[in-house]
Parts: C-alpha cells; structure tokens; sequence
C-alpha cells in the first residue's frame, strides 16, 4: 500500500518528501553564523538612515519637570490604544511620549510609495466606531491610516500633554512617592502614578553590514525614511525625478513587494536585490461600497474583527466576512480535516495534515508566479521555498507583472546576499552594477536578547533594573508586568496571545491594563503589581509548554520570524495557545478572582473578593 507522502496517494500531485528537502537546502544555504550581527546599527556614519525627514525638530523647548497620571511610551496604535482605553477608564492627565513629530508609528515613519496595510482596514484599523470612521478602501492607504491616527488621538484628547521629538530615556520606581519618575532626552523630569511602554519593533530600520557601504557616490536611504526630495512624487507615485535614475532596491520583503510596481514605473532602470523570495498572494482591493457602509449595525466593527481572528486562530465561524487570503490557508487546511474530528487524531497526524495543506499552498502560490512573469529563469528565482508560516505573507497584483518590465531585473543573490558595495554600485555573485542610488528594503531592528524588550533603562523597587530582572528569560504576569515594579506595564510581544491582526492583539492588552488601573483607582489600591507567587506560575506555565511554531521556526528559512535561523533560546516566551484563548483567559482571570493576584494594600473592607 502506498504511503498517503507519495504522489499519487490521496489524490497528491506532489512528493512531501521531496519539497520537504528542498525547504531544507534552500534553509542550510541561506544560513549565516553570524545571525543577526550580519547587520550594523544606522548610527555615526550611517546616522543619517534613522533621521526624520517629515517634521522639522523642534530645536529647544523648556524641560518639563511636572507630574501627570499616567505615562504612555510610544505613539503608535498600541499607544493610541492605551491612551484611549486609560481615558474610558476615568484617568485624566495622560502623556504620550514620542519619538516620531506625530502619533501614527509605524504609519508615521513608513511613506513609500504604494504603503498600504496588507489586513483589511475593516479590521485593521481600530476605534472605527468610537472615531465614527469607515475606509475608504478595503486595504487602504498609507496617509489614511496615518490620517485615522491622528482622529483617535484628536477624539480621545491625547494630544493635549503629548511630548513629540522626545524619547524616554530612563525610569525609575520611587517608594515613598509611589511614583514613577520619567527621564526623556529632552531634559524633561516627569513623574506619573502609572507607565505603560508600547514602543513598538518596526521603527528602527536595521541596515546589512556590508563591505564599502561608506564607499558609495551615489545616494541611499531606508524605505522608512522615504526621501522623496530626491525621488519626487509621493506615496501615490509620480515618482519623476528617477527618470534618469538607475535605482537598486535592496531586499524584496513586504516593503518592496508594494514599491517596486511604483519605482519601475518610473525608474529608468530598476534592480532588485533578493536573498529570499516572498510568498505573493493576490490582494483583490476594492473601494468600500457605500451601501455596505451604510448598513452596519453597532458592533460591526468588534464583531467583524472577532470573526477574523476566529478564523485565522482556527476556531470554525459560520461565515467568513472578510473573505481573504489570510484565511484561505485556513480553509485549505480545514478542507484535510474534512470527514474527521481533530480532537480524535494524534498530534502527529495533526501536524502531517497540516502539512499537506500549507504544501498545496505554496505550490498554489509558485504555480501563480509561473502563470504571471514572461522570463523563465526570474520566474524560478521569485519562487519561494519554505513552509507558508515561515515568512510574512504578502499580496499584490502588481508586483509580479512589474518584472516583465523591459527596464526592471532581479538580482537574485542565490540565497547569499549583495558582496560588496562599491563607490558606484554593488557587487552580486561576482558581477557590479553601476546604480544612481540604493534603497534599503531591510527591515527594522526585532532581534536581540530578552532583555531588549525592557525598552529605556527601567529601575523598579530596589533599583534592580527590568532588564536584570528578565536577565534569565521573560519573567511577566500575561506578558505585560512583572513583579518588583508595581504600575508599569507593557504593550507587545512576549509570554501572550499573538496573531497576524496583531492591532486587535494591542487593543485587548490596553483594555486589560485599563481594566486592572480603573480597578485600583476604584478601589484606591496603593499600586498594582504581580504578586511572585503568580509571576512565577505563569512563568511556569509558559515554560512548561512547548509552542507549536517552535520547532517550525528551527525549519524555517532565515528571517526576523526566526531571529535570521537562531530561535531565541532560554525559557519559553511563546503562549501556547491562540490569541482567542489568551483573551479568553484574561476575561476570565479579570472576572473570577485574578485582581486579588495585582491590588497591593487595598484599604481595609475593600479586599478583593
């Protein structure tokens, strides 16, 4: 009897085995010793790369030294986010400290031509119905994000003790004040009963440490820091001043996969440089239909949002209202279980089913670049060998067609990278090509120890740092405090719930913080703080499980999913269920008996029950 791996069985078209060892080779050439010390920090000479090139810095303002409620480090949607829920709570004086000139992250730093959110804006896009907002289009654009940014921080008064151009250099946890104290680099000393720290991964752009970088004549700059003084035009293209430019564009992730249509309509000769291909799934956008709008009821927006993270989490929904690419691995994966009760098979057999579904898939998603691109041998390169989960997906319509462009060509590096860069051009497999400028496509800085996700310097009771604190690995209640430093929180990654919408992620963290600050203020708690005793079991329980996408991440191709082919080592910091699970626990822990585990000296009669 033939084995259900061999083509022919089961009705398969494809050898599992076959894929599965080109995967492998296709993961062993693409890896480097160095990991993520392959890139170098855009400081000193390269200082320029993280500069901002939309607001003007405020040369001096007086140094603030005044106390607010609460402190709210970053203003990106995570920030927007508790803000807008610490507001809902009652809390009056709340300070956004921001890097960028204006709220919006990873919308106010990211303007290249062609941005969009790769999620539909429907659910993307938080605080529709308390902003009374609706997109215009189903994967909308950059500036009306941004724009959507700007509205939340508008209707909820955030902007009233914002501090922009500023960052939070250092923190520090006072006992007799019961009181944070909040340096900035702007000389300000603030103090604030309550901190919550949301900065964000994607706001430094990380940049290849490559031979000559200081060499080059020619001009570059990161996608994020898009200059279109010397491109022209702007996020919607006319990009005019490129067309007499010979262009490279480093790197072919998520970024590129929406600017490279723009730049080859412009460029007079564009090269992009891959080491890995993306997956490049059709998007299908569409302008919202006014109809539709028209027809919402209240809650669209949660319950919308609620039924895509469903989805995407696994858990069967009676309709698909988003209707995506997002959620047709899902589907192709629930079409293996068809017949049969998941609950009644062995974890293996799970596992190789699961497979078999991301298999069809990205045969699905090579067989699309066959059909698209002219050219044989580019059309091999953009083909991506790894499984599905391995990389962020990506969908265009207009990426792939951009290559049968006469003035466009791939530079595929075989896995390798550029060589060398020299005073004009760069240097792939052994042949230099002459460029006016290079665009970094690179990413932004996300890898690092644990302790990096400490963000500024954070001294808590007894002036041990949070950084020490997590020196042996993530050490948190639900992944946002941890004992030793009552009233600080955290917004991110790290020993919580996780999904692909991960805006939605960041709104039910807000709401928890909010949730356990209103709880303490109505019960005048001296300070909310894990209790070690609970810290450490959930510590326990996040330890003792082992998260499904870890050993996927050991088989994955390099990238940031995988920290460049090195998971991260030491205690667990993955929750090893679902996001839908994850803020099911938190509703539970919040209406049962899991306050009495963060309310510290509650005034007598006003113990938790």
């Amino acid at each position: 009897m033939a084995s259900i791996d061999q083509p022919g069985a089961a009705g398969l078209d494809f050898d599992p085995a076959e894929l599965r060892a080109r995967y492998r080779y296709e993961r062993d050439r693409r890896l480097r010793p160095e990991g993520t010390a392959q890139y170098v920090e855009p400081t000193a000479d390269f200082g320029y790369f993280v500069e901002d090139p939309y607001t003007e810095r405020e040369a001096t303002r007086p140094a603030l030294r005044d106390e607010v409620d609460a402190v709210v480090i970053g203003g990106g949607f995570g920030g927007l986010l508790a803000g807008a829920r610490l507001r809902q709570a009652g809390i009056e004086r709340i300070r956004i400290i921001e890097k960028g000139g204006d709220v919006g992250g990873t919308w106010y730093w990211n303007r290249y031509p062609g941005i969009r959110c790769d999620i539909e804006s429907y659910v993307y896009l938080p605080l529709l119905e308390e902003v009374g907002s609706i997109p215009s289009e189903k994967y909308t654009r950059g500036e009306e994000i941004r724009d959507h940014a700007v509205a939340i921080a508008r209707h909820f008064d955030l902007y009233r003790d914002a501090c922009f151009q500023t960052e939070a250099t250092g923190l520090r946890w006072e006992e007799s004040t019961r009181r944070w104290t909040v340096r900035t680099d702007r000389d300000d000393v603030i103090t604030a009963r309550y901190v919550i720290c949301t900065a964000g991964p994607f706001g430094r752009p990380k940049l290849p440490g490559l031979p000559g970088m200081d060499t080059f004549a020619g001009h570059t700059f990161h996608t994020s820091r898009w200059d279109y003084e010397y491109t022209g035009g702007d996020a919607t293209g006319n990009l005019h001043r490129l067309a007499d430019k010979r262009v490279a564009l480093v790197g072919t992730g998520a970024t590129a996969i929406q600017c490279v249509p723009i730049l080859a309509e412009h460029a007079e000769r564009l090269y992009v440089v891959q080491r890995t291909p993306s997956t490049v799934d059709t998007r299908d956008n569409r302008p919202t239909d006014p109809v539709w709008a028209a027809g919402l009821t209240p809650g669209w927006h949660q319950r919308r949002r609620e039924n895509f993270l469903n989805l995407i989490s696994g858990v069967p929904q009676d309709e698909n209202l988003v209707g995506d690419q997002w959620t047709s691995l899902v589907a192709m994966t629930a079409a293996e279980f068809a017949g049969t009760d998941p609950a009644a098979l062995a974890a293996a057999e799970i596992d190789r089913r699961g497979e078999l579904a991301d298999f069809k898939k990205m045969n699905e998603l090579r067989a699309r670049v066959d059909a698209i691109v002219d050219d044989k041998a580019t059309a091999e390169a953009l083909k991506p060998w790894y499984r599905h989960g391995c990389k962020r997906p990506t969908f265009s319509d207009e990426y792939l067609p951009a290559f049968n462009r006469p003035n466009v060509t791939l530079l595929d590096t075989d896995g390798l990278g550029i060589e060398r860069i020299t005073e004009h051009g760069l240097v792939c497999r052994g042949v230099e090509f002459e460029v006016d400028c290079i665009i970094f496509a690179t990413g932004y800085e996300t890898g690092g120890p644990l302790s990096a996700l400490a963000g500024p310097a954070i001294a808590g009771r007894d002036g041990q740092t949070l950084a020490e604190h997590w020196k042996a690995g993530l050490r948190t209640l639900h992944g946002m405090s941890s004992h030793g430093f009552p009233n600080l929180f955290r917004m991110g990654l790290g020993q919580n719930g996780v999904a692909v919408n991960f805006v939605h992620v960041l709104d039910e963290q807000a709401g928890h913080i909010a949730a356990m600050i209103g709880e303490a203020e109505t019960a005048r708690a001296r300070y909310v703080e894990p209790s070690a005793q609970a810290e450490a079991l959930w510590v326990a329980e996040i330890e003792g499980s082992a998260h499904p996408a870890a050993a996927l991440a050991a088989e994955c191709t390099p990238g940031y999913y995988n920290n460049e082919g090195k998971p991260r080592g030491g205690p667990n910091v993955r929750y090893v269920g679902t996001a839908v699970e994850f803020h099911e626990l938190l509703q539970r822990w919040r209406t049962e008996s899991g306050m009495a585990d963060v309310l510290v000296d509650l005034p007598v009669g006003k113990e938790i029950q």
